[in-house]
């Protein structure tokens, strides 16, 4: 739990910490080799986050730098994990959204159109202004529980880890993001939804993202995007 005063020492020091990025998936308990179910992102070398939500960035980041990646197999009810290169070292809340390959072949779906939907998330703890708190913080991955009832096929899994530090001003909102593949097995007959578009679910007004995290702290704190879809 961080005061006012915890909470501006730590910004100063993000300022020249590194940042991370999401390499990895975790399935079955193994954590993959770097960028080989996970398209590798163009931030791989620099760390460097994404800021403007309406990029195309902002679905995969990875414009330059093919997108390729190999898919593997999970099955619907199991836990799937999304491993950081570190740990998620800014305060922020983490979003995981997923989208259904129409084709059947995730290699090729770029994640175009209305087509994501919201799997999980980590909020921030608040208590009515006088501290707030971020349970992502400090995390070297994020697990979550495929859906039993998501319907079998191929699957992206993209991971954002939005940091706050610096989100006082328009844009200064930092976003880690990578986007897995997955072939789900053993599915069921589920609808997910809300199903949004990826750039397009934010506009970087948002409460949750346009915030001070430091001064006032917050009284409340309204995650950002559409409700999580559990099956």
């Amino acid at each position: 739990m961080l005061t006012f005063a915890a909470l501006a020492l730590s910004s100063l020091f993000s300022h020249v910490q590194a940042h991370y990025t999401f390499p990895s998936l975790i399935v079955n308990g193994v954590t993959t080799p770097a960028w080989t179910n996970v398209r590798q992102t163009n931030n791989f070398n620099s760390q460097d986050p994404v800021t403007d939500v309406t990029s195309a960035d902002f679905r995969c980041y990875d414009s330059a730098t093919a997108g390729t990646a190999s898919t593997i197999t999970v099955a619907a009810g199991s836990t799937l994990g999304i491993a950081c290169d570190q740990t998620i070292y800014h305060p922020g809340v983490v979003n995981v959204y997923m989208a259904k390959a129409p084709t059947g072949n995730v290699s090729t779906f770029a994640g175009d159109g209305a087509v994501w939907f919201k799997v999980y998330q980590i909020t921030a703890t608040t208590n009515g202004g006088s501290s707030i708190s971020f349970p992502a913080q400090n995390l070297p991955s994020v697990s979550f529980t495929i859906p039993k009832s998501l319907p079998t096929g191929q699957y992206l899994v993209r991971m954002e880890a939005l940091a706050l530090h610096l989100a006082e001003t328009f844009q200064g909102a930092q976003w880690y993001i990578s986007c897995g593949q997955i072939s789900v097995t053993g599915g069921g007959s589920g609808t997910p939804g809300p199903l949004v578009s990826i750039p397009g679910v934010y506009t970087g007004n948002e409460p949750g993202i346009l915030i001070n995290i430091y001064y006032p702290i917050p009284a409340t704190y309204t995650q950002p995007g559409p409700a999580v879809w559990t099956g």
